[in-house]
C-alpha cells in the first residue's frame, strides 16, 4: 500500500485530491498549520517523518494581484521551497507530484500552448511558479510537474464562487472577454492526477512537465455566463458584458491566451480531462448537493 502525502490539504485542490486518492492507499493530508511552504524547515520535518511514496504538493501562494507586493513571499512559497521538496523526496526515493501554470507563458501565441515552447511570464506569481518548476528540475529526482489553468472548485476561493456571489448581488457585470482559457475543475485535475498515477507507466520514462485542463476553451466573459446559465436560482442573475482588459486594470498582467494542448498527456498515459462546461457542471451540481443537504438540516 502506498503513502501519500498531500501538501496543502485544506486549498480547493488539495481538498479534492483527498477525495480523489481516497482507497488508493494511506493519505496524510497536511494544511499550512502542519507544514508551512514559508518555513522550508517544517517542511522537510514534514516530509521526513512521514516517510511518502508520493508527494502531490497542492500548496502555493495563488495571489496573483498580492505577488506583485509581496514578491519575496511569492518566490519562497513557489520558487525555493519545491526545490526543498523535491530535495527530501529525491533522499527517501518518493516521487513528486507539483502543480504549476498558464502564468509561465506571456499569451503571444495563437495556438494552445505546449510544453516545449519558450517560457515569458508576464508577472511575479507567473516568475515564482516557474523558478519553483526549475528548481524541481535542477534536483534531478522522478517528478511530474502539471501546468494547469483556471481552477475552480464549489469550495475556497475562485471566479465561480465569486461570480455566484456578485450575480446575485448586483444587475450587471462587467468581465473581461479577451483573455481565453480553459477552465479546469480542481476535481477533473485530482482525478486526472490519480489516473496518470495508475497508469503503470515507469516514472523514469515519463519524468517532466505536463499540461493538464479540462478541454475547451473560454473567455472570463464566457465563463461567467456559463455560470450563470447552468446555475439554478429564485432570482434572476447579472447580466454580463464583456470588456478588454485594459478597461479593467490589475496589479498583475494576465495573458491573453492561456490555453494549454493537453496532446503531450493523452500520448504520455492515455488521460484526457473532460470539457470545462462538464466540469462546471459537476461543480454546480455538488454546490446544489450541500446547499440541499444544509437546509435539510
Amino acid at each position: 500500500m502506498k503513502r501519500f502525502l498531500i501538501l496543502g490539504a485544506h486549498g480547493q485542490l488539495g481538498h479534492e485530491l483527498q477525495a480523489a486518492f481516497f482507497g488508493a492507499g494511506e493519505i496524510i493530508a497536511h494544511n499550512r498549520a502542519a507544514c508551512d511552504l514559508s518555513d522550508p524547515p517544517s517542511v522537510r520535518t514534514a516530509i521526513r517523518a512521514a516517510q511518502p511514496d508520493v508527494i502531490l504538493n497542492a500548496a502555493a501562494y495563488t495571489a496573483v494581484d498580492r505577488a506583485e507586493s509581496e514578491p519575496e513571499l511569492a518566490m519562497r512559497i513557489n520558487g525555493e521551497t519545491p526545490g526543498v521538496i523535491a530535495e527530501e523526496a529525491k533522499k527517501i526515493g518518493a516521487l513528486l507530484v507539483h502543480y504549476s501554470t498558464d502564468y509561465v507563458f506571456d499569451g503571444s501565441k495563437n495556438k494552445p500552448w505546449t510544453e516545449d515552447d519558450p517560457v515569458n511570464p508576464l508577472n511575479v506569481y507567473g516568475e515564482t511558479k516557474l523558478a519553483g518548476e526549475r528548481s524541481i528540475q535542477q534536483v534531478g529526482g522522478p517528478f511530474l510537474i502539471f501546468r494547469t489553468s483556471w481552477v475552480f472548485a464549489p469550495h475556497g476561493q475562485n471566479f465561480l464562487r465569486t461570480m455566484l456571489r456578485l450575480g446575485q448581488e448586483r444587475e450587471e457585470l462587467k468581465i473581461v472577454n479577451d483573455q481565453r482559457g480553459a477552465p479546469t475543475s480542481a476535481s477533473a485535475l485530482s482525478v486526472g492526477t490519480r489516473s496518470v498515477l495508475m497508469a503503470g507507466r515507469s516514472l523514469d520514462e515519463v519524468t517532466g512537465i505536463y499540461h493538464m485542463t479540462c478541454a475547451g476553451e473560454t473567455t472570463w466573459a464566457g465563463f461567467a455566463q456559463s455560470i450563470f446559465a447552468k446555475a439554478h436560482t429564485d432570482k434572476p442573475w447579472a447580466s454580463v458584458s464583456g470588456i478588454p482588459a485594459s478597461q479593467y486594470p490589475t496589479p498583475a498582467r494576465r495573458p491573453a491566451n492561456s490555453v494549454l494542448s493537453n496532446a503531450k498527456l493523452k500520448a504520455a498515459f492515455g488521460v484526457a480531462l473532460p470539457s470545462w462546461e462538464t466540469a462546471l457542471g459537476e461543480a454546480l451540481q455538488t454546490l446544489e448537493t450541500q446547499q440541499a443537504r444544509t437546509l435539510s438540516s
